[in-house]
Formats: C-alpha cells, structure tokens, sequence
C-alpha cells in the first residue's frame, strides 16, 4: 500500500470518529502514525502536536503537520483532505436532520450520552500527549502544576503558557 493510500484511509477513518473535537482522535492517531506505521517516534508527534497547538488556525494542524513529514505536499493534500472532507459532509447532512428534530426527547437523551464519551475521550488524548512529553519528573510537575491552575482558576491559557515557556528557557527537563 502506497504512503499516501496509507494516509488517506487513516486520516478518512478518524475523520469520521472524531466526536468532540478533533484532539479526541489524537490516541489513535498516535497510535496508527507512530506505532502501526512508525512514520515518527511519540516524541516527535507530541513535539508536532505542540507546534500545530502554538500556530494559528485550526486546531488539527497536526494533520497537515504529519501529511508534510510522511510525504512532503502530496501527504499535505491527502491528509488534510481525507481528515476534513468525511467530518464536513458528515456534518452538513447531520445538522440538518439534527435541526430538525431539536424538540424531541431522544435527541436530549443522545446529547447527554456523549458527554462524558467526549470528556473520556479528550482526557486519554491528554494522558497520551502528557506521557509523550514529560520525559522527566520535573516536566510532569510542571504539567500537572499547570493543570492544576487551568482547572482551579479562571486564569487566561495564554498565562499559563507563558509561564511554560519561560520556565523551558531556563532549561528545566532538558537532558
């Protein structure tokens, strides 16, 4: 199977079970990109992963990210493509039933079911990113400390990432 054809199916797959979200897909992202077909090491698609969260524009940037280091513009066109045409489409045609059926009980009942399927899914996306990053203690400290923050005050994420940042320059965790 050629790299691309490789790419499209991934890409195409976790477009579609990307409920939440897109980070709620990055486990089995990980797991197809660095372990099935080990195109990258985890410490590399967590680096790419951050680097896609610092730059503007849409929060799957990775995608675009991986489809360039596995096969240059080609696998820019076919990652991103296979990973945003099935959801949009998908989209457009759900809404409309979706809309249409905004009063009734079922579709309560469906909303409060995935709820906690997403806030599972976005934690073990989180667990994994963690887990490929903090490669000392002292990095999972400042990990957990800034969770911490983030989840006990109304602080700016911006804050917090400033203050990771500048705690990086002083060399903290490097080996």
């Amino acid at each position: 199977m050629s790299v691309l054809v490789a790419l499209a199916l991934i890409f195409a797959q976790l477009s579609l079970l990307a409920f939440g979200g897109g980070n709620t897909i990055l486990p089995e992202m990980q797991r197809q990109i660095v372990d099935v077909h080990h195109w990258m090491s985890a410490r590399d698609f967590s680096a790419m992963f951050a680097l896609a969260q610092a730059a503007p524009g849409p929060n799957m940037m990775v995608v675009t990210l991986i489809g360039w280091h596995v096969a240059g513009w080609p696998g820019v066109v076919v990652a991103s493509i296979a990973k945003f045409g099935p959801c949009s489409l998908l989209t457009g045609l759900v809404l409309q039933v979706w809309d249409r059926f905004k009063d009734h009980r079922w579709r309560r009942i469906v909303q409060a079911g995935l709820i906690p399927v997403t806030i599972g899914l976005v934690a073990a996306s989180a667990a994994l990113i963690t887990a490929a990053s903090d490669h000392e203690w002292i990095l999972a400290a400042i990990t957990a400390a800034s969770a911490a923050v983030m989840i006990a005050t109304r602080l700016h994420p911006l804050w917090v990432l400033a203050a990771g940042a500048l705690i990086g320059l002083t060399g903290v965790g490097l080996p």
